[in-house]
């Protein structure tokens, strides 16, 4: 068992939601269904309960556990993007099943789980730009997004 395992609770969506994710994320799989064995004051004998699954490399506890708790903006996932092909896929796969769109690149899965699709360049050209006026045009250009695009920032940080 690993030492470090995120959990992400569910309103008793979770295989639904691993599912979805895995689905997006190549090499991704389901490693474990666990139902509960016992009647709980939420779910009957036999219903899952946790659903163990890794994304890119990653492993993750979907737990199905009820209303009480909810999702925050507070905690989100970051999708590392190579090009504008790969974020659009993202964005559009997250916000067209039932997400919601975000600024500067955040948005919200249908089971309010927040993600950051963000592009590689959007870093480099804000955060590693040698010229800081440049950086500072494509920051302010990302400010003004919800889905990042990439060539539009480009431009802002060459000054068009």
């Amino acid at each position: 068992m690993d030492k470090l395992t995120t959990c992400i609770w569910y309103n008793y969506t979770a295989e639904e939601a691993a599912n979805f994710y895995v689905s997006l994320f190549p090499g991704s799989r389901i490693t474990r269904v666990q139902r509960t064995p016992a009647d709980t004051p939420s779910q009957e004998a036999g219903a899952v309960i946790v659903v163990e699954f890794e994304l890119l490399g990653q492993k993750f506890i979907g737990l199905n556990g009820g209303p009480q708790f909810q999702q925050s903006e507070a905690v989100s996932f970051v999708i590392h993007t190579d090009s504008q092909e790969e974020t659009d896929k993202f964005w559009d796969a997250i916000v067209g099943n039932g997400g919601q769109e975000s600024q500067c690149g955040w948005c919200k899965d249908k089971w309010g789980v927040n993600w950051q699709v963000t592009p590689k360049r959007l870093l480099e050209l804000v955060f590693d730009n040698p010229d800081p006026a440049a950086g500072k045009r494509a920051m302010e250009a990302m400010f003004q997004m919800r889905k990042i695009d990439i060539a539009t920032i480009e431009r802002a940080a060459a000054g068009n």
